[in-house]
């Protein structure tokens, strides 16, 4: 089967669409999708998403990012299979649409499933850096879940990781995939990792007064042999 036949084959359409807007309506859940042409977005701005995701293959399609921009919706750029400088010039095309745009840069590597030596995480620093303004995420292709609480813990402030029902099904993203009991875990690890991170203020705990009474030394009462 071709790449676009197998897209054709899993494509969603109206009916399926208006099954997710009128379950997350009913869950309280907010959600969004990746517009990958202009008609896509005229199509989902009938759901009223809170924001759009704009995928790393489209990063460097100005036409459709102005689209998007002309809605006034929050935008998400993905950053995979992109080098610095298309990274920059999409942003430059949303900062002089306008300065003050509602941008969210994630970054990404565009793999399915993607190697750890590949995830390059510290491009989210270097992200930071580069833009202090925009949140940087993360958005992940990998199998397993420790490298998406690493991301955080270097300063996503969002996460993306594909979702499935059974990481053996049929299609091309379900071995990159997170299975609904390794979400569970993700979200809870990454709760503990933000709590683990503190503020970065040393100091000594209650839960340390005791060990310290009875370990370490008295200076007054020590003595040399």
């Amino acid at each position: 089967m071709t790449y676009i036949d197998y897209k054709r084959k899993t494509e969603f359409g109206m009916l399926e669409y208006n099954a997710i807007d009128q379950y997350c309506r009913e869950q309280g859940i907010d959600w969004f999708a990746s517009a990958w042409d202009i008609e896509s977005v005229d199509f989902l701005e009938a759901f009223d998403p809170c924001l759009y995701k704009l995928a790393s293959a489209s990063l460097t399609d100005f036409g459709l990012i102005e689209k998007i921009l002309h809605t006034g919706r929050p935008l998400m750029l993905s950053t995979g299979m992109s080098t610095l400088a298309e990274i920059e010039e999409a942003i430059t095309v949303v900062t002089e649409f306008d300065a003050d745009y509602p941008l969210l840069v994630a970054h990404s590597t565009s793999a399915y499933p993607c190697k750890p030596e590949e995830l390059n995480l510290r491009m989210i620093p270097t992200l930071q850096a580069a833009y202090p303004t925009v949140p940087i995420g993360y958005s992940g292709h990998e199998t397993g879940l420790a490298t998406t609480v690493a991301a955080v813990t270097l300063g996503a402030t969002f996460v993306e990781r594909h979702f499935t029902l059974d990481r053996a099904m049929w299609g091309s993203d379900h071995a990159a995939s997170v299975e609904p009991q390794g979400l569970q875990r993700l979200v809870r690890d990454i709760r503990d990792a933000e709590t683990a991170l503190g503020d970065g203020v040393k100091r000594v705990y209650e839960s340390e007064l005791g060990p310290m009474k009875r370990l370490r030394v008295n200076i007054n009462s020590a003595y040399l042999v």
